[in-house]
């Protein structure tokens, strides 16, 4: 493709994403299509002669769109935001063009440096304490990984302590925490055997006292408590794990406290939500997801670390082909995780702060907060529902209750959600708290205003009442 064909489609193909930024609301929120049916229509070979774009982009549109699940759509209020945004998308388009490959200062300075510097321009935004150092990871699960490798190393440092590998080393998480420290905890060889999962309390938030007594035991066992993993906003009902009662614990019995904030770590750019980290103080680790609820298309993980070293000590390795002279005087991202190459991530983190500045941030989250309440007030004037958890940010769990017996009451759900998703005007998704199923309506998505979290209510009463005759 020469220059002046690249204009040609460059041109075509913003103007084709203008349009479905307007419009994205009149199509069918989640993908009708059936499984295997977008696989049918792909040739089994690959061709043999080249195709004009023309014939490519067509096949986009009639092919690969349908498939699509509409993350941006006013009316997506599933599972959590992945929001994006025009400057994001901007951004995106000239990080494809460049081809950065940022594993070291010296394949990309500026990757390296505004990374450096639009990380700190994040802890400053949350109010995280000082100190902290922050790096772009692909998502929270990554980052969360890191930090139980990060921790293992402390652990059994040789150096460090006498404790080598001994015994047994343990995690801690709330049975609300989200599925990634599962995961990690198998990938850094800990074993499921030796993750424990703490009782949550009536709000659905990690029982300190309940932590301390599984430390306790395991320490009486002979076993070595290593990690902790509290969040702030969990999953299923976005509860708050207290890091004022939680850090001290863990500065006391000698573990690395690690915050999973993918999703609700945003909502600390307001002030009034700054009570979310209280006890920060005592965090070894921290991360939250730009790509969720801060404007910045996925995949953009913010992770900060109080000591650098234990990250990199985990991490670095020093091939031949890969020392530079600058190595001495730089950060080399490719030592601050688990991948060697990098894509340029701060670019398009750069463009939404700069877009946006703080008080556009401050004023898009704020927007989504204030709509959660309204939904959350309408729940509860309507004797039909039942507010199921707290909303303290842009997540309302509720479900429809006529005091039917548990099964049946899940069944009435199901069926409720089943039948919203089906009008493709609103896409809800489900959780089980405290062993009841629960319905999820997240308001987060950067073109929802009032108007459609007012049509989504107004969907889920007539449902409703249909399903209650």
């Amino acid at each position: 493709m020469d220059k002046d064909l690249f204009r040609h489609h460059g041109y075509e193909f913003v103007d084709w994403l203008a349009d479905y930024f307007e419009n994205v609301g009149t199509l069918p929120v989640m993908s009708r299509v059936k499984p295997g049916e977008i696989r049918a229509q792909i040739p089994s070979a690959p061709p043999e002669q080249p195709e004009p774009m023309d014939r490519i982009f067509e096949d986009f549109k009639t092919v690969i769109l349908p498939g699509i699940t509409h993350w941006q759509h006013p009316g997506w209020h599933a599972y959590f935001p992945a929001n994006n945004s025009p400057e994001s998308v901007l951004a995106e388009l000239l990080t494809a063009g460049l081809g950065v490959q940022g594993m070291i200062w010296q394949t990309s300075p500026a990757a390296a440096e505004l990374e450096d510097a639009v990380l700190e321009w994040l802890r400053q935004l949350l109010g995280l304490p000082a100190g902290l150092t922050g790096v772009i990871q692909d998502t929270a699960s990554t980052a969360t990984l890191c930090a139980l490798l990060s921790a293992r190393e402390r652990a059994t440092d040789f150096e460090a302590n006498e404790k080598g590998l001994k015994r047994p080393l343990v995690v801690y998480a709330s049975q609300e925490a989200h599925s990634s420290v599962e995961k990690g905890v198998k990938i850094a060889g800990f074993g499921r055997e030796n993750l424990r999962l703490i009782p949550s309390d009536a709000e659905f938030a990690m029982r300190p006292e309940r932590l301390e007594e599984a430390i306790l035991r395991d320490k009486s066992r002979g076993l070595e408590p290593c990690f902790v993993a509290a969040t702030l906003g969990t999953t299923s009902s976005g509860a708050v794990d207290s890091l004022a009662a939680i850090g001290p614990i863990a500065r006391r019995h000698g573990l690395w406290l690690h915050v999973d904030a993918a999703y609700a770590g945003t909502a600390a750019v307001l002030p009034e939500k700054r009570w979310i980290l209280d006890g920060a103080e005592s965090i070894d680790s921290f991360v939250f997801n730009p790509h969720k609820w801060m404007l910045t298309n996925f995949d953009c993980s913010a992770y900060f670390v109080r000591e650098p070293s234990w990250l990199v000590r985990t991490f670095e390795i020093h091939p031949e082909y890969l020392k530079t002279g600058a190595d001495p005087y730089v950060k080399n991202y490719r030592d601050w995780g688990i991948q060697l190459g990098r894509r340029f991530r701060a670019l398009k983190l750069w463009f939404v702060l700069r877009s946006y500045g703080a008080e556009g941030l401050r004023a898009f989250v704020r927007e989504h907060i204030r709509l959660a309440q309204l939904f959350k007030s309408w729940v509860e004037a309507d004797p039909r529902f039942e507010l199921m958890a707290p909303a303290h940010f842009g997540l309302v769990c509720f479900r429809l209750n006529d005091n039917r017996d548990e099964a049946a009451l899940a069944s009435l759900n199901k069926a409720l959600m089943d039948r919203l998703n089906a009008t493709g005007k609103i896409y809800l998704t489900h959780t089980a708290l405290h062993g009841k199923f629960t319905l999820r309506m997240v308001i987060g998505q950067r073109t929802t205003a009032e108007r459609h979290v007012r049509a989504a209510w107004d969907l889920i009463r007539e449902i409703s009442a249909d399903l209650l005759k």
